[in-house]
């Protein structure tokens, strides 16, 4: 009955992280993104001038954290569901590559370029051309979001399927109602 409880906390807790964060990336997409990359290296320097009290880098690595930690504790807790396995491995993969790994190898280095180099360190040209990469390259991480929402989502309406038809479950389920 604790790995039940568990699974559900587990699931609900990954599609909350996750959609919180594929919701955060395309809110900074619309929001953030059409002011900063407008006319670099201008707006980059702008940038750097608004962002100062708190920005994506406040709240994205612990949100990210958050959703690796939650991916891999429901993979753990599912694995030995064929109906989910696959599933939520999916969504724990698809954040880690998109999200985690292609971040690190991809936008950090492009990162320090526009927002911690000195300004002036490089030139206008320059600047343009790493902000056009960036602003392309967010595409993987917005689709690698949505997908990462959408197979934890379908974990969990298929993890609720399975309970609902599992009687096993369903009793546990009843005699904690009676409590």
């Amino acid at each position: 009955m604790l790995k039940y409880r568990l699974t559900w906390i587990a699931l609900i807790v990954l599609v909350w992280t996750s959609m919180l964060s594929f919701g955060g990336v395309a809110a900074e997409t619309v929001m953030l993104y059409p002011n900063i990359f407008v006319d670099p290296p201008e707006s980059l320097v702008r940038a750097r001038e608004f962002i100062i009290a708190g920005g994506p880098s406040d709240y994205f690595p612990p949100l990210g954290a958050s959703v690796v930690l939650s991916s891999v504790v429901t993979v753990l807790l599912t694995w030995r569901n064929r109906r989910l396995r696959w599933w939520t491995a999916g969504a724990a993969v698809t954040f880690l590559l998109c999200e985690f790994v292609f971040s690190a190898v991809f936008f950090w280095p492009r990162n320090e370029i526009m927002f911690v180099d000195p300004v002036g360190t490089h030139s206008a040209e320059y600047l343009r051309q790493v902000a056009a990469e960036f602003v392309a390259g967010h595409w993987v991480r917005v689709a690698g979001g949505a997908v990462t929402a959408v197979l934890a989502f379908t974990t969990l309406i298929r993890w609720a399927r399975t309970s609902a038809a599992s009687p096993a479950a369903s009793a546990g389920v009843q005699a904690e109602a009676g409590r």
